[in-house]
């Protein structure tokens, strides 16, 4: 006879006690004794055991797991399942480029644009090769050097002699600006880049061999669609823009910031400072060298980063030429670090607050604008005279400025973007700074014809 813990009789031979039961085999004397005092006996006097489940075999899918060492076993014979922690990126791993990558759910993309300035040949391109060398070797980086004198001149003229004058500079720039702008594009949403409607075709075929030529974009094009396909580097690491060109005046750099906080991006300023002399030495030695007297111009003309009179120049540095980049190796890379992990905030445009501020603004600045441009043109023609221009010539300048001026002013009353493409409100330097930069386009125009 069996009988279990709480009493009751199994005197079926043919029936199991259930799993856990603690069971005994007893004698016949003990049915007639009261149930508790057969619990005690039950408990002191028989000899008890566990019967135990016995484990059943591993599945197929359970066994590859163990095999792969995802599956352990925890204290009760119950088979678990290792959860895999998603891996965390730290301040370092992003120095070196590890785990920032582009896989979705791993957190926003580092990308970032840097504005490197400086006179001509001040070794902005030597210094922009080594850079990019080193944010790539040393931290992992996906960098793309963007040098403005390489895609833009051999585009616009056949002539491989020729360059283009200043006024064509400023329609090449902006178009160079939407090139980059489709390529950022095709970045942020991790999808094919696709080519803008409206291009030079010259000028695009530069800036895509660019981009393939630093491994930004594949070799592989999908001519149906004229869509170009990213690599892998360029969507999983984090991405820094170097965009090398002369960038004298202030408000050419402002048109870059102004896309770095289009789409959130990181923003710098990197300027060369170079002596004059120094840069007249090694533009003599190039094979295509600038005019003496260009870079003079722009040694009295250029506007340095000035972030106490600029906000948006905050995150700006200034480096000796000549400089490697591994000299100031540390101060260098945290800079351009903190300017990828501190995005441009994106401020969406207000119509009805931008024409307030527009009104207010023009208000008190219009005539201090007109009085300026006065006094500039008159000293213009003043100093065209002593330089004994031709008295036509002279006469076609001075109908010449006096439009230009009448242009700005008419910018300023009806906010205009002809040529003051500027935050809401604009300041009267902006303005006589940009048309410094329009002046000299003209008078430069007028003093080519005299020699």
């Amino acid at each position: 006879m069996i009988l279990t813990e709480d009493g009751v009789h199994l005197s079926d031979s043919r029936k199991r006690p259930a799993a856990g039961r603690r069971v005994a085999v007893v004698a016949p004397a003990l049915r007639t004794r009261p149930t508790n005092i057969r619990r005690r006996l039950f408990r002191s006097r028989c000899a008890s055991f566990r019967v135990q489940r016995r484990p059943s075999p591993p599945s197929r899918r359970q066994a590859a797991l163990w095999g792969a060492g995802k599956l352990r076993v925890r204290a009760g014979g119950r088979r678990q399942r290792q959860r895999s922690q998603p891996p965390s990126v730290s301040r370092n791993s992003m120095r070196r480029g590890d785990g920032a990558g582009g896989a979705r759910g791993e957190g926003p993309r580092k990308l970032g644009l840097c504005v490197l300035c400086g006179l001509p040949a001040a070794g902005k391109s030597t210094f922009a090769r080594a850079l990019s060398h080193q944010l790539r070797q040393a931290r992992g980086w996906a960098v793309g050097v963007v040098a403005y004198d390489d895609i833009m001149p051999d585009a616009f003229l056949a002539e491989a002699s020729a360059r283009p004058l200043p006024s064509q500079w400023k329609l090449l720039r902006q178009e160079l600006l939407k090139y980059i702008e489709y390529f950022l594009l095709a970045v942020i949403n991790s999808c094919q880049m696709a080519a803008p409607p409206n291009r030079t075709e010259a000028m695009w075929e530069d800036f895509i061999t660019c981009l393939k030529d630093q491994d930004l974009i594949s070799s592989a094009v999908l001519e149906a669609q004229s869509c170009y396909l990213l690599t892998k580097t360029a969507v999983s690491r984090p991405l820094c823009l170097i965009l090398d060109d002369n960038f004298y005046y202030q408000s050419m750099r402002y048109e870059v910031y102004q896309l770095a906080r289009k789409f959130s991006l990181g923003f710098c300023q990197l300027f060369l400072d170079c002596s004059l002399e120094t840069c007249l030495q090694r533009n003599g030695q190039r094979p295509r060298a600038l005019p003496a007297e260009t870079i003079h111009l722009m040694g009295r003309k250029i506007e340095e980063p000035n972030p106490q009179k600029n906000a948006w120049e905050h995150n700006s540095l200034t480096i000796q030429s000549p400089a490697c980049p591994s000299d100031a190796s540390s101060k260098l890379t945290d800079f351009l670090l903190t300017a990828l992990e501190n995005p441009v905030k994106y401020v969406e445009d207000n119509v009805e607050q931008k024409e307030t501020d527009r009104l207010i603004c023009s208000t008190s600045i219009l005539h201090q604008a007109d009085q300026t441009l006065r006094r500039i043109v008159s000293q213009t023609m003043k100093e065209a005279k002593d330089e004994q221009m031709l008295p036509y010539n002279l006469k076609l300048l001075a109908e010449e400025l006096n439009k230009l001026k009448a242009e700005f002013l008419e910018d300023l009353r009806q906010g205009n973007k002809k040529y003051l493409c500027f935050q809401q409100t604009i300041d009267i330097s902006d303005v006589i700074s940009s048309f410094h930069y329009e002046k000299e386009n003209i008078v430069q125009k007028y003093f080519s014809k005299q020699c």
